[in-house]
C-alpha cells in the first residue's frame, strides 16, 4: 500500500480525470501542473487575492486553499471550462471586456469564475421577479479578489452589464 499517493478522480470540466496525487497537493497544483490547465493563476499561495478562483461543485473556491484529495469526486470548472459554445468570450467575459474590465489580465480568469457565480445567482433570481445586484453587492464580491490595474470599476459596470444583457436575452425587465 502506497500511502504518498492517493487514487482519486475529479471531473474537470466535465471530463473525468482519474490519477494518484500526494495527500498534500492543492486542487491549483493538479489543475496547473498535472492537467495543463494554466488558466487557473498562483498569486499568493495564502488565499487572499483570487487568482486561483475555480468553481467547486458550482460554488466559487480558492484553489490554492483546497487539498485535491478534498475536492474528489467533486466537478470542478475552471476558466477554461467557461467558454461558450464556438469559442466567444461568455457574456459575463464580453461585458467585461466591453466595459475595459480587464488590463494585464493576471486576476481576470479569478473575478471571472467568482463573478460568474454572481452572474448566474443573479440570473435565476431576475427570473423570479427579484433586482439585479445591486454596486455593493457586486463589490463584496470582489473583496476576494484583488485587482491592481483597474480600480474595480470598470468590473463593476462589467458584471451590470451582464445582468442587463442576460435580462434582456430572457424577457425580464431590468430594474
Amino acid at each position: 500500500m502506497d500511502l504518498t499517493r492517493i487514487e482519486l478522480t475529479l471531473h474537470v470540466n466535465g471530463r473525468p480525470e482519474e490519477f494518484a496525487a500526494p495527500p498534500s497537493e492543492l486542487l491549483v497544483e493538479r489543475l496547473r501542473d498535472g492537467l495543463g490547465l494554466t488558466g487557473t493563476k498562483v498569486g499568493c499561495d495564502t488565499g487572499q487575492c483570487g487568482t486561483c478562483v475555480v468553481r467547486l461543485d458550482g460554488r466559487s473556491v480558492k484553489s490554492c486553499l483546497i487539498l485535491t484529495a478534498s475536492a474528489a469526486g467533486s466537478e470542478v470548472t475552471t476558466i477554461e471550462g467557461v467558454t461558450a459554445p464556438g469559442g466567444e468570450l461568455t457574456g459575463l467575459q464580453e461585458a467585461l471586456r466591453q466595459e475595459h474590465g480587464t488590463q494585464c489580465g493576471f486576476c481576470t480568469p479569478g473575478m471571472v469564475m467568482a463573478l460568474g457565480e454572481l452572474v448566474e445567482t443573479a440570473r435565476a433570481e431576475g427570473a423570479a421577479g427579484g433586482p439585479p445586484p445591486t454596486e455593493p453587492e457586486i463589490r463584496e464580491w470582489l473583496t476576494g479578489n484583488l485587482c491592481r490595474c483597474t480600480g474595480y470599476h470598470s468590473v463593476v459596470r462589467g458584471v451590470q452589464r451582464a445582468c442587463r444583457l442576460l435580462a434582456t436575452l430572457e424577457g425580464a425587465v431590468p430594474r
